[in-house]
């Protein structure tokens, strides 16, 4: 797979509380964002994989839904999120 145990520890201690803190709405955002940008490139090389398609729409929907619910939450850890992970240009 493309992201290890290890690597997620790494995320979820980046954006998270801490390594365990698998359930935080920023550290669901970033796994959620590193899947996307995976499927993605997946999808740039196969273009007429319609699963992973079908996929990465309901990923990016969860991830919105996790923003809205962090914008409606508090403002400045969603603007923190966007700006770590470079969501908005």
């Amino acid at each position: 797979m493309y992201l290890n145990q290890k690597g997620k520890e790494e995320l979820f201690t980046k954006h998270g509380k801490n390594a365990q803190d698998t359930g935080s709405a920023e550290g669901q955002i970033a796994l959620f964002t590193v899947r996307i940008n995976h499927l993605t490139e997946h999808l740039k090389r196969n273009r007429k994989d319609f699963n992973t398609e079908r996929s990465l729409v309901k990923l990016v929907g969860k991830r919105r839904a996790l923003l809205d619910y962090l914008t409606k939450k508090d403002v400045l850890r969603y603007r923190a999120i966007v700006k770590e992970l470079g969501l908005r240009k």
